[in-house]
């Protein structure tokens, strides 16, 4: 059940920008781009109508996936700094509009997934918006340090869907995609935990560096982002894809290594105004934009 809001005022009018704002749009993009990267890596063409409506699709899960887990944490979000200004803790908007705005997104998502594309797709999605909200957002979050490990399933979907969505089937190269999402996510969501811990603590989450220790966290950070590497080189020498993305994923793992490295051997954070921390947590983005997007280079500039 959602946690509710004590305010002491009535809630603010509500706009558009406040409902779009509970589907996560900076999070939206990244799962839209990888998405549509497994799309367009799969061995068959796609009607540009269909594919659109598929990604769309995706993009709506991922939205009420963002606005279910604003509506459930609305309490903790108001009790961090970086998440106060969030539509429910600002008191800009309900939670029972919350609820039903989420409910609604991903029932249409998964309606249009099954019109554009098959049922396959369509069942990976359902489970991508279950495993997010139930999984991770009610069970793993509230309770253990591993929620971003176990949790980081629900980001690894999006580039398996868009394969299915365009196939019909699983194939290696996208289940390599999805490994190489789940080992990211912990690094790229420690980094930030390791900077905005006090957040954490003050909410009661028990993120890694708030249960384990800043050491702790550090040593994992680096630790996974070794093994991740090694999942991202993967495809090549397996045969998946070419020397266009082989390089690039050897070049892009290796600074994302030494950045780790950096965060890894580092004792603390503080008197430094450009944390190594930010800086990973700032790269980890851009690494996952060019990695997949050289996925797709290789599958139609070399093709």
């Amino acid at each position: 059940m959602a946690q509710s809001l004590t305010h002491g005022e009535m809630t603010l009018p509500a706009d558009w920008r406040d409902l779009f704002a509970l589907t996560k749009p900076r999070v939206m993009s990244l799962v839209v781009f990888t998405a549509l990267c497994g799309l367009l890596a799969a061995p068959v063409s796609v009607s540009p109508v269909l594919g659109f409506a598929s990604i769309l699709a995706i993009a709506l899960g991922a939205g009420a996936s963002g606005a279910l887990n604003q509506w459930y944490e609305a309490g903790l979000d108001a009790k961090m700094k970086r998440t106060a200004n969030r539509p429910l803790p600002a008191g800009r908007l309900d939670p029972q509009t919350a609820l039903q705005f989420g409910v609604g997104l991903a029932a249409f998502s998964l309606f249009l997934m099954l019109f554009a594309s098959n049922w396959q797709a369509t069942l990976l999605l359902a489970a991508s918006i279950l495993f997010y909200v139930f999984v991770y957002t009610m069970w793993l979050k509230p309770r253990t340090p591993q929620n971003i490990v176990i949790g980081g399933a629900a980001g690894a979907f999006p580039p398996l869907i868009g394969w299915v969505a365009a196939t019909g089937s699983v194939a290696p190269l996208p289940v390599l995609l999805f490994l190489l999402i789940f080992l990211w996510t912990p690094p790229h969501f420690w980094a930030l935990a390791l900077f905005v811990r006090s957040d954490y603590a003050a909410a009661g989450i028990p993120m890694m560096p708030v249960v384990a220790g800043e050491r702790a966290t550090r040593r994992q950070v680096l630790l996974y982002a070794i093994i991740m590497a090694g999942a991202a080189i993967a495809p090549w020498p397996l045969g998946y894809t070419g020397a266009l993305y082989g390089w690039t994923s050897a070049i892009l793992s290796a600074l994302f290594v030494l950045l780790s490295l950096r965060v890894g051997t580092r004792q603390s954070a503080e008197g430094d105004l450009m944390l190594p921390e930010k800086r990973l947590f700032a790269f980890s983005i851009a690494y996952l934009f060019i990695l997949f997007g050289a996925v797709v280079a290789d599958r139609w500039v070399l093709a």
